[in-house]
């Protein structure tokens, strides 16, 4: 990935808080046919070894667990908040007209040696904390156990678990850093005002 100095992200805190916010990755690999690209909800699981590991599962008729071999290296894309940005929107173009669009956005690359897990303990546990994960804001939470245990145990039959060893984590975040202030805020405004207030606000923090 190409990252310009001013818009390089390395904190590990900032990139893990990405992936969380934006669980649904792009898994990429290769077979015979090609590159292939799974898009697939994962589980960041920072104390998983010495870098992290991200967990999921897979449907098991979806043939990227038998073409991957144990160990072989994978790509794991995660998009954050993104957005077009108007050359209207800055002061600086109303005084020089030198100014472009462009489009913002975060990113983070998870590099990693992908291993498939097909037993029932390890997919038992990969739905439990992606189901505490994703339910923790409803009302009332849906939870395993609200299942009948035939049930659940015929749905486990359908599907397989996915973990990817991290080995590295590369994070972009292209956010008008390299514009004057004014112009950075005048993006901002601008993209509040379509209610694209995810990116305004990751502007905001950067300003700090």
């Amino acid at each position: 990935m190409y990252i310009p100095q001013q818009f390089a992200e390395t904190r590990v805190d900032e990139l893990n808080r990405i992936i969380r916010e934006n669980s649904l990755g792009v898994l990429v690999t290769k077979n015979a046919a090609g590159f292939q690209a799974n898009h697939i909800p994962f589980l960041l699981d920072p104390e998983n070894g010495p870098n992290g590991a991200l967990i999921a599962h897979v449907a098991r008729a979806n043939h990227v667990w038998t073409d991957v071999k144990d160990g072989e290296e994978v790509l794991v894309v995660f998009q954050g908040v993104q957005g077009y940005i108007s050359p209207n929107w800055y002061p600086g173009k109303q005084e020089t007209h030198r100014r472009v669009p462009t489009w913002n956005y975060e990113v983070v690359h998870a590099h990693g040696t992908i291993h498939v897990h097909d037993d029932e303990r390890f997919l038992r546990g990969v739905l439990a904390r992606l189901t505490r994960q994703h339910e923790a804001t409803q009302p009332a939470p849906w939870k395993m156990t609200d299942a009948p245990a035939d049930y659940l145990a015929e749905q486990l039959k359908n599907i397989v678990g996915i973990e990817i060893r991290l080995s590295k984590l590369e994070g972009k975040r292209k956010l008008n850093q390299h514009h004057e202030l004014k112009d950075r805020e005048g993006a901002i405004r601008g993209l509040r005002s379509q209610g694209n207030d995810g990116l305004a606000q990751a502007m905001q923090d950067a300003k700090k």
